[in-house]
């Protein structure tokens, strides 16, 4: 076969590797010749994006499957990210991606990694961040060493891995790798190499549902693990932000998690915890610096914590409470955000301008987020709701310019009834104002005629794109007797509905949900009920720490001028909901609100007309699994489990995490794993206490449609995260891996050997261990027990041929 024209490098007489058969034949012995073991290299797959199409959300069956290259410092060591490597097909350049415009510093951020490489098999190409540098193309067999790229990663970072305040790094997850995503991973390993470098202070910007809670959770459980931590505060601004933060915390940390609080006989109920839960509003925060009892009377001592994680920094690290802060100057402070870092503005406005600033001052005290991950990579990665985007225009009469660009006048409207919004009595056209500004319409009136058919036309888009209006819904209102109007006239729309379809009527369809009527009351019934609260009628209340996955609309008849307070509100819709089948939610936007996104974001989710709609593709039919069963959804792929004594239906993602907390309780670490799998009965033993448990290794392998690969495999992924390995690839890896073994052998016995291997790509684990392996024609052939006896006891050659297999 011809040299290719852009290499120096020929094929074998053979048809040239794909991408996969690249990386098994040709990238994996040359990463193994320079030293990087099956424990280096970590397999990343996402979910599966979601697509919105013609108004119907359906998941990529596959999601993306990423490799990064790991620095693992010793056997027990959790191992430090530092490379990203993509493999490309044979025939291609590996510069290739560069020339297409492909952004190998995106790949660096994404994954938190200084180095991004780019194979063909043959020769590589590097991205150093550190430089902004591209090398040329370089043959495979200079690639780096792990010890080599650890020396340039750690003069880099200005760190050693060796040194205490690393030793973060170093501890694993205490549930295992399958607990953790990416992203995830990424964001706590920068805030670990922050300190490492000598900051105290780290701030981290994720999309709301993107799981805040489990990266403060798994920073403070890893720091503790090391002996750095000695007493660490946890603040948010929500009670509910504070349950959901004590569940998440005594998962891990147990009776060293406590809320703070001040109990009958005034003292803190968190006194002797290691781990202090609490509101800013617990804490005075929202009092004057007089009245700030609390804080001074049970925290008087300066520098009572040595880790602060302050939640939604971006909308209180400055106001009257960053005394916390003050009092606490050599705490380890990180700040978690859900607003991006820039937003694209549609149209300036003052509250944009207030919230910049309120960036720039969360910037000026914890420095650039040192990582970040959006709502569009979250959508992208299939771990997040897209929402599908309506907007309308209103028009008064008489008028063709809408109202969002033009100013109401009053003899617009003093022929209309019209009432106070702030006391609800009448107004007569002598209080009127000469004109009034869109946002300022119903903040100040309200107009019977305008609540009425805004009603009728939210209820329409409702029926028209969910075929009903019991919808789970958030309808973000102008004022508190806005929100009173809207819930009233929906609701008497809705029953009007409910008599011409001939069905009863639920109760409290629409409600009130504002700060003064209680609203938080209504909260569990909007989350929970499927028979009652469907549209909650809000002003601020739900704007930020309500967690509804549930929720399948968000409408917008509020004027929202600021971009963070936006982004707060879009995030109640973006949690999936694997118990409904929510995949996606809606936006109905009547004030220009989504103009907030930024043109490239808004025209990317802009909803369909809601017309015609080709039917989704038949549901594949389950599988049974030893008594597990697997469902592959729209919604992604869910299985049967046994849980605290009862069947659930959980996700595939779930089932991985359950799988994993179960081998590292039997098996702490890799070496230990690859002890008891290849002793049979040990073996046995693992697998049965997975299987008691309520979970089958079995099932999670079809589920994970990994039938090519050996359980072993399966299960050293989720629990270790080494790279899963095909039987075929893992027989395959053997010949390259146990070279130096083999050519202690005479010639016939390492065919033989190598005949014994291959019975792994064909049956797994327990293909070598039949009694009748050695007569099978394959080891027979090769020359079978006779060329084993020439070099030792054949059956201690089959022991250390199983033993090397799974060697790293």
């Amino acid at each position: 076969m011809p040299a290719l024209s852009h290499a120096p490098w020929t094929l074998e007489d053979r048809e040239p590797y794909g991408e996969a058969d690249t990386r098994a034949k040709l990238i994996d012995p040359r990463l193994y010749a320079a030293q990087w073991t099956e424990e280096h290299i970590r397999r990343e797959e996402t979910a599966g994006g979601i697509e919105v199409i013609e108004g119907e959300a359906r998941r990529l069956s596959k999601g993306r499957v990423d490799y990064t290259l790991r620095f693992k410092i010793s056997a027990s060591a959790q191992p430090v990210a530092l490379a990203y490597i993509e493999a490309k097909a044979e025939t291609k350049d590996p510069a290739e991606g560069l020339q297409q415009g492909i952004d190998y510093s995106g790949a660096s951020k994404r994954f938190n990694v200084p180095f991004v490489f780019a194979s063909n098999g043959h020769a590589f190409i590097e991205y150093d961040h550190f430089t902004g540098q591209v090398s040329p193309a370089r043959p495979m067999s200079e690639f780096p060493t792990p010890e080599a790229l650890r020396q340039r990663y750690e003069i880099g970072k200005g760190f050693s891995l060796d040194s205490e305040a690393a030793r973060p790094l170093l501890i694993p997850y205490a549930g295992g790798e399958a607990v953790r995503r990416y992203y995830q991973d990424a964001a706590i390993r920068a805030v670990f190499e922050a300190l490492a470098g000598g900051k105290l202070r780290a701030l981290l910007s994720l999309a709301t549902g993107a799981g805040k809670t489990f990266i403060a959770v798994n920073l403070l459980k890893r720091i503790a693990d090391a002996g750095l931590l000695r007493k660490a505060l946890f603040v948010c601004d929500r009670d509910e932000l504070r349950s959901q933060a004590l569940g998440a915390f005594r998962n891990l940390f147990g009776s060293d998690v406590a809320e703070v609080y001040e109990t009958e006989d005034g003292k803190n109920f968190a006194k002797n915890a290691r781990i202090h839960i609490a509101t800013y509003q617990t804490l005075d925060g929202d009092r004057g610096k007089e009245a700030r009892n609390f804080f001074f009377k049970h925290y008087a001592e300066k520098n009572t914590f040595s880790h602060i994680v302050i939640d939604e920094c971006h909308r209180s690290a400055w106001g009257d409470w960053k005394f916390i802060l003050e009092e606490n100057p050599a705490a380890v402070q990180i700040g978690l955000t859900a607003t991006p870092r820039q937003i694209e503005l549609g149209k300036k406005s003052s509250e944009a301008s207030h919230d910049e600033a309120k960036w720039r001052d969360n910037v000026k005290h914890f420095g650039e987020p040192v990582y970040e991950y959006t709502l569009s990579q979250g959508i992208e990665d299939g771990y997040l709701a897209p929402p599908e985007i309506f907007t309308f225009d209103l028009f008064h009469e008489g008028q063709t310019e809408a109202e969002r660009l033009r100013n109401v006048t009053r003899a617009e409207l003093e022929a209309k009834n019209l009432k106070s919004s702030a006391t609800g009595a009448p107004i007569t056209s002598a209080n009127l104002k000469e004109e009034y500004s869109p946002g300022e319409l119903d903040e100040r009136l309200l107009l019977p005629e305008r609540v009425l058919a805004l009603s009728q036309h939210l209820l329409e888009q409702l029926i028209t794109h969910g075929g009903t209006p019991e919808q789970k819904t958030i309808l973000f209102c102008a004022s508190d007797r806005h929100a009173e109007a809207m819930s009233e006239q929906l609701g008497n729309l809705y029953r009007d509905w409910c008599l011409a379809h001939g069905q009863e009527a639920k109760a409290y369809f629409a409600f009130k949900c504002t700060a003064k009527s209680g609203g938080t009351d209504h909260v569990p019934d909007l989350r929970g009920s499927a028979s009652s609260h469907f549209i909650a009628c809000t002003v601020d209340l739900l704007s930020t720490g309500v967690d509804v996955p549930c929720l399948q609309n968000i409408a917008f008849m509020q004027y929202v001028r600021s971009p963070i307070v936006f982004a707060q509100m879009l995030g109640r819709g973006t949690r999936l909901d694997p118990d409904s089948g929510k995949m996606m939610f809606r936006v109905f936007d009547y004030t220009e609100a989504t103009a907030l996104l930024g043109r490239e974001f808004f025209t990317k989710f802009k909803g369909s007309s809601g017309e015609k709609k080709t039917p989704p593709p038949p549901a594949e039919p389950p599988a049974i699994v030893e008594g597990v069963t697997i469902r592959i959804e729209p919604t992604g792929r869910y299985l049967t489990a046994t849980l605290e004594g009862r069947h659930a239906r959980v996700t595939l993602e779930q089932y991985r995490e359950h799988i994993a907390q179960r081998l590292i309780a039997q098996a702490g670490s890799i070496t230990e794993f690859r002890r008891l799998w290849v002793l049979p009965p040990e073996r046995r033993g693992l697998i049965d206490s997975i299987v008691r448990g309520g979970f089958s290794p079995r099932a999670l392998q079809v589920a994970q449609e990994a039938a090519e690969c050996d359980l072993y495999d399966v299960l050293g992924e989720v629990g270790y995260g080494i790279v899963r390995q095909t039987r075929a690839d893992r027989a395959y890896a053997f010949t390259y891996k146990q070279q130096p073994w083999l050519q202690l052998m005479p010639p016939p016995t390492a065919a033989t050997v190598k005949a014994i291997a291959s019975q792994f790509s064909l049956g797994g684990t327990e293909a070598l261990e039949t009694p009748h392996i050695f007569n099978t024609p394959m080891v027979v052939k090769a020359g079978g027990i006779p060329a084993l006896r020439l070099f030792d006891d054949p059956a201690k050659l089959l022991t250390g041929t199983k033993e090397r297999l799974f060697a790293a």
